[in-house]
């Protein structure tokens, strides 16, 4: 007998169990690349925690400081300028031979003095230009020390390694371990990484002039790319005719969001820098270079805000004698607005993160001065990140690493941000 064909639900029916395989399969695959993309991400934080947090405390130690008038003010005359001129070097070179009178040679003495930061010699010479009556006192004072030894007293030195291995000597460390059992040593919170700009001693490093310089960088950005990209996408999606100009510029527009973020810096040196002359190093041109690049993010969301607006919104404030500009600026626009919105604060989100483009303008520069306008000098955060990670010394790439820990908080808090406006502002049709 010939086999009777079977039905087209029979066969579905036949195959329902392999597809449900299969679908099950895939769905298995997509959870485990989530949870895979999940457990690197906290890898990274977890690490970079791990790395970083100890750069917001620093090791002090306490000196018996002698303003010795003889080594500030042998004339007595009171001078600004005799004072600001003294040796404060000796002042910080006798305190700390004061705490080990044993130590007589000379290269144990040059090792000893290694001890306390340089910044020392500055804050004694502050001291004394605030307070000129200390001339002739003895105080005791809390001074930050070598950036070596405070990687010692955060345990981020292997004492079981050879001596020549390791910065610090085993006599050095004996010098320290005894300032600790005397109660002289303390950790304290770091305030100097949040109001000081670079620097190259480890300890004297900041994050307030580079973050000074992404603020007056992102100031620049905002104030050009939100304004024209506003007003582009409002061309673009009310008054541009459908032809092929506007059909190119749309394409363009897409495409330069693709671009990578190194040919905007390549353009800016090239344009601003090269062509105008403007400023290295400046945040005015970092602004300039940024802003080309957030400006195509901006126009496709603003474009994005503009369509979701319903046509009988406009239809409605026609219909009741509004000019197609009152219907623009009155209703279209501020329905529209939380969704420009959101996509400026991305875009400026991506625009603080950014060090490529930076680097081709000269933002790389060593600028240990806060700059006080968009003309000055300057780096940004992300591009200081990167001249401290490039650096041999241990603190430093501890610093880099609470350093990211900033410029992450500041992104997380911008997206959210973004996040926030667009749940309370946004409208469903």
């Amino acid at each position: 007998m010939e086999s009777r064909p079977k039905s087209t639900i029979e066969t579905v029916r036949g195959t329902l169990a392999r597809r449900n395989r299969a679908e099950r399969r895939f769905r298995n695959f997509g959870r485990a690349a989530v949870l895979l993309g999940l457990a690197f991400l906290v890898l990274m934080f977890v690490n970079i925690f791990v790395t970083g947090y100890s750069a917001f405390w620093q090791t002090y130690v306490k000196l018996p400081v002698h303003f010795d008038p003889q080594v500030i003010d042998p004339q007595r005359t009171g001078d600004r300028d005799t004072l600001g001129a003294a040796d404060y070097g000796a002042l910080v070179k006798t305190s700390v031979r004061s705490l080990f009178p044993e130590v007589r040679r000379r290269r144990d003495r040059r090792n000893l003095a290694m001890l306390v930061s340089r910044g020392t010699v500055f804050e004694l010479r502050r001291m004394t230009l605030e307070d000129p009556s200390l001339v002739g006192t003895r105080a005791e004072i809390w001074a930050p020390v070598d950036d070596d030894y405070d990687m010692l007293h955060k345990g981020n030195v292997d004492r079981a390694l050879p001596e020549a291995d390791r910065r610090l000597s085993d006599q050095q460390i004996a010098w320290f371990d005894r300032l600790v059992a005397d109660g002289r040593v303390e950790s304290r919170f770091n305030a100097t990484l949040f109001k000081a700009g670079d620097s190259r001693e480890p300890e004297l490093a900041g994050i307030w002039g580079a973050a000074m310089g992404s603020f007056f960088t992102l100031v620049v950005t905002l104030l050009l790319s939100f304004p024209l990209g506003v007003a582009t996408a409002v061309y673009l999606e009310e008054f541009a005719p459908r032809n092929r100009l506007t059909s190119l510029i749309e394409v363009n527009i897409n495409n330069l969001a693709a671009v990578p973020s190194i040919v905007f810096g390549l353009l800016g040196l090239a344009v601003f820098i090269n062509f105008f002359g403007l400023p290295r190093s400046a945040p005015l041109v970092g602004g300039l270079v940024l802003t080309l690049m957030t400006l195509p993010t901006i126009i496709i969301a603003g474009r994005a805000s503009l369509q979701s607006v319903p046509p009988s919104i406009r239809e409605a404030a026609l219909g009741v004698g509004a000019s197609k500009m009152q219907m623009i600026v009155h209703h279209v626009l501020p329905l529209a607005m939380p969704g420009m919105l959101t996509g400026t604060i991305i875009g400026m989100a991506r625009a603080l993160g950014e060090t490529a483009p930076l680097l081709m303008i000269g933002m790389v520069a060593f600028v240990v001065d806060v700059p006080q306008g968009v003309t000055d000098a300057a780096t940004a955060l992300p591009v200081q990140i990167f001249l401290w990670l490039d650096s041999p010394e241990r603190a430093f790439a501890e610093r880099a690493s609470a350093a990211i820990m900033v410029l992450l908080a500041f992104l997380i808090g911008m997206n959210a941000l973004a996040i926030v406006l667009r749940r309370r502002f946004e409208r469903r049709w």
